[in-house]
């Protein structure tokens, strides 16, 4: 029986996913791989100079420091962050329902773009991949996005949705580009990289 390949080029590696994501930990299982989850929580602050993908990667980065002195020569660790990036101003996760509308009124009827960044560590170094998905959403009535907010809870999520939930099934007019970057990991990415590793 044919193996998977990138489970067969890693299987001297232990591979650590830096993230409570439920959603990033279903994309590294789809990928075949066997891998511990270890989140550390790190303040998720980047100099307010930063625009769009350079938030992304900066925050990714950011979320490996706490491994890099405990990293052994076998281990990689994988952290990632996903920005929402709308009329140059990034839309973090919503705080509340008001919020959450605020945001979802603002996406309505207009593209937007969502940027993941994993970032790679190991002990001899880093690699940070990005990658870029145009969105749009049709113009949103208030009662769906009431509706929407009060039976998903989309408090944990960038832009405050998530396109696999029921918003994106009746809101996502068009999409260029990755769909599981949206979800919040470029998985074609991150196969192309650990390969690489």
């Amino acid at each position: 029986m044919t193996e998977n390949p990138l489970k067969n080029k890693l299987k001297d590696k232990k591979i650590i996913l830096g993230s409570g994501s439920p959603r990033r930990k279903m994309f590294l299982e789809d990928l075949g791989l066997d891998f511990e989850i270890r989140p550390k929580s790190v303040a998720e602050i980047y100099p307010e100079t930063l625009q769009g993908q350079e938030i992304s990667e900066y925050l990714a980065e950011l979320k490996a420091t706490p491994f890099k002195n405990e990293l052994e020569p076998n281990q990689i660790v994988i952290t990632s962050d996903t920005v929402v990036w709308h009329n140059n101003s990034s839309l973090a996760k919503a705080v509340d329902k008001e919020e959450a509308f605020t945001m979802l009124r603002a996406l309505s009827g207009d593209w937007h773009q969502v940027i993941t960044s994993v970032c790679f560590t190991t002990m001899d170094g880093q690699k940070t991949v990005s990658c870029t998905t145009k969105v749009k959403l049709k113009d949103l009535l208030d009662d769906e996005i009431n509706y929407y907010i009060e039976h998903c809870q989309p408090f944990d999520k960038a832009g405050a949705y998530g396109i696999q939930e029921w918003i994106g099934m009746i809101g996502i007019s068009e999409i260029q580009g990755s769909y599981t970057n949206v979800v919040g990991l470029p998985t074609h990415l991150v196969y192309r990289t650990l390969l690489e590793l």
